[in-house]
């Protein structure tokens, strides 16, 4: 055995691991898929042409091309001014670390390593599991059910510490629908992975411009449907079908592109903060869209943004809600404000700014809000005064159930925002956000496998967060998010065997 295969063996994270009473649940572990294999899967499903469209596929899915068609590296600094083309990721996997880079990519090699990593049992999302989000329309459904189908076999023989996501497109609901329903009822897969957002055209715009004549203007002028709310699609049925089968749900949507993330020349300048920012948008979306409240068995982790943003769109959430819900906003309705006392307190106070001017009744209220006033055409109708109605809120408790039951916080392990989330003196009501634990092992930010465990147990030692508090993120959380979606989740997994294990030692 080598030095390398020895130090490993020994690591901090097992260490950590064999003081723990719980489990341990990893939540996001990004694993690569040999190319070979997955393209014989491919090929069953159709043949070279879509062998072609994965490569393609897997090639554009960051490419950012310009309108010349080349993309951000082929490109001289002048062309990426000109058309502004986006600084694209790199280097995004481990290499250098050879032992990681067979591990993500061998599943025999990962599941012997599990216990190096300190983990009991891994949620793996295949870093192709996506890929055809970027195909056209005519390959898409297709690509995605190949991919999910290999996944599905190849992890199957690992099953009782290992279960990879499928999956699932959602251009359209009915799409969803399809691919969600073979996954799980053909494919036995678990978990699903989507995007929290569908980039479309303007169509006011895309009429004016087909994309076919004018591919820049379709480049650049669209919208990103959210699936909540303001969408062209009703995307109830999908989400009745995610609840009626007991599908835990996750996202890794980011925000790279957006406004504010659109740098030309560096990467990290677009990437700190995207998946936080993404998932925001999504997350409020299924909230003031009200799809937690028709939904509430609805369970939906936001991966690899922290837990500290949702602490804090949570505090705002009632902060907002007590100063603009349908009663409170009649605040600042203009037909509320006392007309008689603003002329007299102008005629008593006002001479310095009457002086030459007669002071106009009828426009003063106008004049003395200034450019903080919002003029309409007409004042919003009674129905148009309640941006909570559609979430159903009638009550801060309202906005704690279906904020923090329904949204569960990907924290990576050297996250020290996460104590945020734990702390219920700052957080209206007394409550804590659902971290959990999502080591992001198989991406740059994570260069040592065993290292995550002893990270995130460091900031217990350092007093970020108790011991009561590593619990919760790294079992009690994950734990209750794949089982308040589906009951059986760990049925026959190692999580179960531990919880037997448990109840027999107590008894």
């Amino acid at each position: 055995m080598n030095d390398r295969l020895k130090q490993v063996q020994g690591s901090r994270s097992a260490a950590v691991k064999a003081r723990l009473d719980h489990p341990v649940i990893d939540t996001d572990v990004h694993v690569n898929d040999y190319a070979p294999a997955l393209e014989d899967y491919v090929q069953h499903y159709g043949g070279s042409k879509l062998v072609d469209a994965l490569r393609r596929a897997q090639g554009g899915r960051f490419a950012n091309r310009s309108a010349g068609g080349k993309d951000w590296y082929q490109q001289t600094p002048q062309e990426r001014q000109y058309h502004r083309t986006l600084r694209s990721p790199w280097w995004a996997r481990v290499t250098r670390n050879t032992l990681d880079l067979a591990t993500y990519t061998l599943p025999a090699l990962l599941y012997e390593r599990l216990a190096e990593q300190g983990s009991d049992y891994s949620v793996l999302f295949p870093n192709d599991v996506l890929a055809p989000l970027a195909a056209g329309a005519d390959n898409r459904q297709a690509l995605q059910r190949a991919i999910n189908h290999f996944h599905a076999d190849l992890y199957r023989p690992y099953a009782d510490r290992l279960t990879p996501v499928a999956g699932i497109g959602l251009h359209t609901p009915q799409e969803g629908i399809e691919e969600l329903e073979f996954a799980v009822k053909t494919l036995g897969l678990k978990v699903i992975n989507i995007p929290g957002g569908i980039r479309r055209p303007i169509r006011a715009i895309a009429d004016k411009y087909p994309a076919s004549e004018y591919p820049d203007v379709a480049r650049h002028a669209g919208y990103v449907d959210f699936l909540g709310i303001d969408s062209e699609y009703d995307y109830d049925p999908f989400w009745a079908k995610v609840v009626e089968l007991g599908v835990p749900v996750t996202t890794h949507y980011g925000s790279q592109g957006w406004t504010g993330r659109q740098s030309i020349s560096n990467y990290m300048f677009n990437h700190i903060g995207h998946f936080a920012d993404g998932s925001q948008a999504f997350a409020k979306a299924l909230f003031f869209g009200g799809v937690t409240r028709r939904f509430p068995g609805l369970r939906v982790a936001l991966l690899e943004g922290g837990a500290d943003w949702g602490a804090h769109v949570y505090t705002h959430l009632i902060d907002r809600w007590e100063k603009r819900n349908r009663n409170a906003v009649q605040n600042y309705n203009p037909a509320n404000a006392d007309l008689d006392l603003l002329e007299d307190l102008f005629r008593r106070y006002g001479h310095p700014l009457l002086q030459g001017r007669e002071l106009n009744r009828e426009t003063l209220l106008r004049d003395s809000l200034g450019i903080s006033a919002l003029h309409h055409s007409r004042e919003p109708n009674a129905d148009e005064l309640d941006d909570f109605a559609a979430a159903g809120i009638e009550s801060p408790h309202d906005i704690r159930t279906r904020w923090l039951d329904s949204f569960y916080f990907g924290s990576e392990a050297d996250d020290r925002t996460v104590a945020s989330a734990f702390n219920s003196r700052a957080l209206p009501l007394g409550a804590k956000v659902n971290a959990i634990w999502s080591s992001d092992v198989g991406h740059w930010d994570v260069p040592e496998f065993t290292e995550p465990l002893a990270e995130s147990w460091d900031l217990v030692e350092n007093g970020v967060i108790a011991a009561a508090d590593f619990k919760s993120w790294v079992f009690d959380n994950p734990y209750r998010f794949y089982t308040e979606a589906n009951p059986g989740f760990f049925k026959g997994t190692a999580i179960e065997r531990a919880q037997a294990s448990r109840a027999e030692q107590a008894r």
